[in-house]
């Protein structure tokens, strides 16, 4: 059987790793546990977590056990990785809430099932009952300050302030492989290469506490061939939840990838065999559409289930063939009543949330970026009547790709 590791380097996932041989060989010769942790920043996994269950799935594939750590200790804090500003911190409520919806989304992509042997941990049971004074005579004695400063996710905030409250974060972090090392023997931390400063001081701390090996993996970040994070379009991020990214704008989004980047993203969001993916990641011209609309159907599948991939593989079909609609494309419904005397364009661009404010509406309208129903909007003034609706339904076109449907009600 292939190593996994070597399945994973093959797909484009590895970026990093603590000790290559001593991984390649743990991974090959038997069945580990390992971990990954998602704090619970929002309400929805976004595609940048894709990357990383699909990893995980994988592995547990391969038959190594998956631990999902819910971060719902450090998310009390915010990691800082990235990050120019504190995060905006948030109740205990709202973590919980956002904790949940994590675990509900995963469950698609990981099997977490009881007879599965995965285990949904966090962080929460084991951070929010520390005794400071305990942890850091325990813990902080084995952290450079020094060292820590050297780190990414700390030298991009000194210009500009890092709290000594989120200086924390790297050694919660790291305590949390060292107690899932002590309640489940997890000898390994993935993430994304983003957190590669926190999971070798994770390995680190197993190593200079218990004297066992411990070790890392990150995965690379959703790119574009020129080198821009993926997973943002105009309205925001593209979510895993259908209610903050339709699968029909999810699907869209797959679908206009440039054609650089059709491989990467076959070989790291679908299973689809590598020989595959290299003969559709080859095709040129009008024939890597076809490469495209697999992809978007595929990746589409394994977050949204089969049913909404098909329905939007569908509705796109009609969309650009000018055939029937189909009912997954992003709609908002709008009393008749409020059509009696007409409503202004920028006020429906506004009401289908198409557009942040009024001022980037007239921005839009004068660059040429709207069309109502076919037709070209010049004029910021227009009204839209009765008259535009084709039995009760109007369609707008923002730019060149996205598409709304206004349905009368």
């Amino acid at each position: 059987m292939e190593n996994i590791f070597d399945v994973l380097k093959d797909r484009g996932f590895v970026k990093q790793f603590t000790h290559e041989d001593e991984i390649r060989e743990l991974l090959g010769k038997e069945k580990i546990t390992f971990y990954i942790g998602f704090d619970p920043t929002a309400d929805s996994l976004h595609v940048g977590h894709f990357v990383q269950l699909m990893a995980m799935s994988h592995l547990q594939k391969a038959g190594h056990r998956p631990i999902f750590l819910a971060g719902g200790g450090t998310g009390m804090v915010g990691d800082p990785s990235g990050r120019t500003d504190m995060r905006q911190m948030m109740t205990p409520e709202i973590i919980q809430h956002n904790v949940n919806c994590f675990i509900d989304q995963s469950k698609r992509l990981i099997d977490l099932s009881e007879n599965s042997g995965a285990i949904i941990e966090n962080n929460a049971n084991w951070l929010l009952s520390l005794n400071y004074i305990s942890f850091i005579r325990e813990i902080g004695t084995h952290f450079s300050v020094n060292r820590m400063l050297t780190a990414e996710c700390f030298k991009n905030r000194m210009e500009k302030g890092l709290s000594f409250f989120e200086f924390n974060y790297m050694i919660m972090q790291a305590y949390d492989f060292l107690e899932l090392f002590r309640r489940y023997g997890c000898r390994l931390q993935l993430g994304g290469d983003d957190q590669w400063s926190n999971i070798i001081a994770g390995a680190d701390l197993i190593r200079r506490v218990e004297s066992e090996p411990a070790y890392g993996m990150t995965f690379t970040l959703l790119t574009t061939s020129e080198g821009v994070k993926m997973g943002k379009t105009q309205s925001g991020a593209v979510w895993l939840d259908p209610k903050k990214t339709s699968p029909f704008e999810f699907y869209q989004y797959w679908r206009n990838v440039a054609d650089a980047d059709v491989e990467k993203c076959l070989s790291l969001l679908t299973f689809i065999p590598m020989d595959e993916v290299r003969k559709l990641g080859a095709l040129e011209g009008a024939e890597i559409n076809r490469a495209k609309e697999i992809l978007a159907f595929e990746v589409t599948k394994l977050v949204h289930g089969e049913e909404e991939a098909t329905k939007a593989e569908e509705a796109a079909k009609a969309l650009f063939g000018q055939g029937a609609l189909g009912g997954s494309i992003p709609s908002t419904d709008l009393p008749r009543s409020e059509l009696a005397e007409g409503i202004d364009i920028i006020t429906l661009l506004v009401t289908a949330e198409l557009i942040p404010s009024r001022g980037e509406g007239r921005r839009l309208i004068q660059q040429g970026g709207v069309a109502i129903n076919d037709e070209k909007i010049t004029d910021i003034n227009t009204v839209i009547t009765l008259d535009f609706f084709k039995e009760d339904t109007l369609m707008i076109k923002k730019g060149k790709k996205t598409y709304h449907q206004v349905k009368l009600v």
